[in-house]
């Protein structure tokens, strides 16, 4: 099984021009674990090392994995392409193969364009090329956006499976199902601050309270 790490975000701030989007972030994830960030926008220590203002290569080496918010593949490549660039060595934890096991849609494209994909496929494409880096620690941003219910089914089962596998998972998320159904601690953030966390029992017993004071506009 793969080794996970811990990940810490300690007093983050960040700016979109004049706009302060984060306002002294703190959340922690630890080794193994699943970290769910809610809120009503979708909206760092890695180890014991302080990744902020890394390049993203470095901090890609480092074992930190990214699936973006709109997936971005890249949709001239065919599916094993788009794996392929993305693997630091041909030998890592989530080989080719591996991964077309985990993911046998993709298996049967693989031959196939970006472009050719539906939106779930694209979406499992985007994991399987976060995969492909080795990660130790997965972001997964808004992954469940613009998906079919049967295919967030598939997604929550795939998220739970990254865990079973050592990999640690920060999501960011607005379907709170899904949110609950894989998170082991939840955050709540609100216009930049994080008003609220707990593990998922005790938000679970809270869920009423909480959505109502933070969740429903």
């Amino acid at each position: 099984m793969l080794r996970s790490e811990r990940l810490r975000v300690e007093d983050l701030h960040a700016y979109y021009g004049h706009g302060h989007i984060l306002q002294g972030l703190n959340l922690e994830i630890a080794p193994g674990r699943i970290a769910a960030v809610l809120g009503r926008n979708g909206v760092v220590l890695l180890g014991d090392r302080d990744v902020a203002g890394w390049p993203p290569h470095r901090i890609v080496r480092l074992g930190l994995g990214y699936v973006p918010e709109g997936r971005m593949i890249l949709p001239d490549l065919t599916v094993a392409e788009n794996i392929q660039v993305a693997q630091r060595v041909a030998s890592g934890q989530w080989s080719t193969e591996r991964l077309f096991t985990l993911f046998p849609a993709l298996a049967e494209r693989r031959r196939n364009k970006g472009a050719q994909l539906s939106g779930g496929e694209q979406q499992m494409l985007a994991v399987a090329r976060a995969l492909a880096t080795d990660p130790k620690v997965m972001l997964l941003d808004e992954p469940s956006q613009g998906l079919a219910p049967l295919v967030v089914e598939e997604l929550t089962r795939l998220i739970a499976r990254l865990r079973d596998e050592g990999v640690s998972v920060l999501l960011v998320e607005q379907n709170l199902k899904l949110a609950e159904a894989v998170a082991d601690v939840v955050y709540v953030m609100v216009k930049g601050r994080m008003v609220y966390d707990a593990p998922l029992a005790r938000f679970q017993a809270e869920r009423e309270e909480v959505k109502a004071k933070y969740l429903t506009l």
